[in-house]
């Protein structure tokens, strides 16, 4: 076999083939890993790690073709990849792409002749506080223009590459807005805030002290009730009930498992939680384990996060020095094992069941529930799954208690929030605001209020999935219920801010070929009903639109929802159906005119 595999790399697949208890489950991380070596996955690669893991050579292949970040043929040195989801469009994504076209000369995926250069159109990189952003192999790079690009691609080439985005931009600013409540971000700014001598000197692993010490797996589960913590991923779940779900005798292992697969367009919230402070999310994670009765947990980070992966995974290693993970933690006699596990590029890994068959090796396709995780989840085990950020809440639930955290935000609406505020604002970023904070102080407030003095025209307050909301719904308390009551979602908190320039008729194109892109296929109402919205969308706003697509691409959204096997059908179909209801007299206006008659003031607007 030509296959050439350095000595490091190969003593990292010993290390991934020892970490988990299904061998299966290594493939992943192997592949881009091997990827990021060798380029791309060649036949040999296939073979080899087929016969490492005791796979058929077709289980291999099956998998490698689902996810987005694996290659079958080589890339440039430097692959841009340009995300053009929403919050990137709104800002000059669209043109950034074209630049790179154009400098780049080659079809997308193709190496440029001197093979420097590659470039690919992707979805969201959770950069949407510092849009338009792209990355160069793993680098982020945000807010840029056209000139700051040009600069960069010519830095590459010189070989003199400039320093990438070292921090989460959204969540560091020089001061805190007054109405901002700092629980999971108090130690965002500190210096050296993701050691654990950074966080054992500002409450760390206190809470964990107190859970082991003071509190009975019970008790936990309780104060997590009492404090109306509900899930941050979307759904928002009460946290503490899920967690009673796990069955208490049971011969089986237990799981507990960090959803980080932050791939929701307008969501970047999750990046700095585990950039800044990563202890408090390991932290989390004990806590639940010791809740639930579970002694191993992973923490599943979008293939997307790698240089935030490799902070984690320093943190986990320090945790481990300091008996706060590993055997007998803090002499209490309970054990918990954590590592990381990166996934590799598709959205539909956000929704569990899905992330449970990816982190097994497999395609992430959803499974039919019930039975739900919490009775049969990672290897057929009892697992609780949370997000980040509502497992990054616990500490300070456990800590202050569950009564001071619900007082925090509404009735059923317990805590603060980190909001991610992006689009036509002057001042994006990620803000941490108590539950039922009104949309309208967000934006004119916080966010500084809409560029150029312009006036709101809609609000996507909760990331792409959710209905949106129009300039007459400002005052919306933004907690779960207001939100549902104004006919949306609060979803993952991706707040997207649009003005009165912006083509709603665009918006709904462009999140439907996002939902298109990301459908897994397994089911046929998401698979064909995407793609079909997809065409009659775009032909709808290139100008070939008919009367009746109004109707037909509201009927066809509409039989989507309630039809397909996970909620990525009904992700697609709500942002749909609301625009079309809410701004048909855009519909009708192109077709009136037969172009887009927003797209004048969009090319001034990119140009000022």
């Amino acid at each position: 076999m030509a296959l050439q595999l350095s000595p490091e790399l190969q003593w990292h697949f010993q290390h991934l083939k020892k970490r988990y208890p299904v061998l299966r489950s290594a493939l992943i991380p192997m592949l881009l890993f091997a990827q990021d070596e060798l380029g791309y996955i060649s036949d040999d690669l296939i073979t080899y790690l087929a016969e490492e893991l005791n796979l058929r050579r077709v289980q291999v292949e099956e998998t490698v073709s689902y996810y987005s970040m694996l290659r079958r043929q080589p890339a440039g040195k430097y692959h841009l990849q340009i995300c053009t989801n929403v919050s990137c469009q709104l800002l000059g994504g669209c043109e950034i792409l074209e630049h790179v076209r154009q400098r780049c000369g080659v079809p997308a995926k193709t190496p440029t002749s001197d093979g420097l250069f590659s470039w690919e159109e992707v979805e969201c990189i959770g950069a949407c506080t510092g849009a338009p952003a792209l990355q160069v192999n793993y680098d982020y790079y945000e807010k840029l223009t056209v000139p700051d690009l040009e600069q960069l691609m010519q830095q590459l080439r010189d070989g003199k590459q400039r320093a990438p985005v070292a921090a989460a931009s959204g969540a560091l600013r020089d001061a805190r807005h007054p109405a901002e409540v700092p629980v999971i971000s108090a130690r965002f700014g500190l210096p050296n805030s993701a050691s654990i001598d950074t966080y054992l000197q500002h409450d760390g692993y206190e809470a964990l002290r107190k859970a082991l010490t003071q509190m009975t797996p019970e008790q936990i589960i309780e104060e997590v009730k009492r404090s109306n913590l509900r899930g941050r991923g979307g759904a928002g779940f009460p946290a503490g009930m899920k967690w009673s779900f796990v069955p208490k005798d049971t011969s089986k292992p237990k799981y507990v498992i960090a959803n980080a697969d932050e791939s929701e367009p307008g969501t970047c919230k999750d990046r700095p939680l585990m950039e800044l402070d990563p202890h408090q999310l390991i932290e989390g994670m004990l806590i639940a384990g010791r809740a639930v009765g579970a002694h191993r947990g992973f923490i599943y980070i979008r293939g997307e996060y790698r240089y935030v992966m490799q902070i984690v995974d320093r943190a986990i290693a320090e945790a481990y020095e300091r008996g706060y993970l590993g055997k007998d933690i803090l002499g209490s006699g309970f054990d918990f094992d954590l590592c990381t596990h990166t996934g590799a590029g598709a959205y539909e890994c956000g929704e569990e069941s899905a992330l449970m068959e990816s982190l097994e090796g497999k395609r992430g396709y959803p499974r039919i529930r019930p039975p739900f995780p919490a009775v049969v989840g990672l290897y057929g085990c009892p697992t609780v799954i949370n997000n980040v950020e509502t497992l990054s809440s616990v500490p300070a639930i456990i800590l202050k208690g569950g009564e001071w955290y619900a007082g925090l935000g509404t009735p059923k609406n317990g805590g603060t929030r980190l909001f991610c505020i992006s689009g036509h604002i002057n001042c994006p970023g990620i803000y941490e605001l108590p539950l039922g904070f009104p949309l309208r102080r967000m934006i004119e407030e916080v966010a500084g209020g809409i560029r150029g003095g312009k006036k709101v025209k809609a609000v996507i307050p909760g990331g792409s999935s959710v209905p949106v909301l129009t300039s007459d719904q400002l005052d919306t308390p933004m907690d779960f219920d207001s939100v549902a009551k104004a006919g949306s979602m609060l979803g993952s908190g991706g707040v997207m801010v649009m003005d009165e320039d912006t083509c709603m008729v665009e918006v709904a194109q462009r999140i439907m070929h996002f939902y298109a892109h990301e459908s897994c296929g397994w089911c046929i109402p998401c698979r064909e009903g995407t793609a079909w919205l997809r065409k009659m969308l775009d032909r709808f706003h290139d100008g070939g639109g008919r009367q009746e697509d109004i109707k037909l691409i509201h009927e066809l959204a509409q039989n989507m929802l309630g039809k397909t096997f996970c909620p990525l059908g009904d992700a697609a179909a709500m942002p749909t159906i609301s625009i079309v209801d809410k701004f048909r007299d855009e519909f009708e206006a192109h077709l009136r005119t037969g172009e887009c008659p927003f797209a004048r003031a969009a090319t001034a607007a990119v140009a000022r």
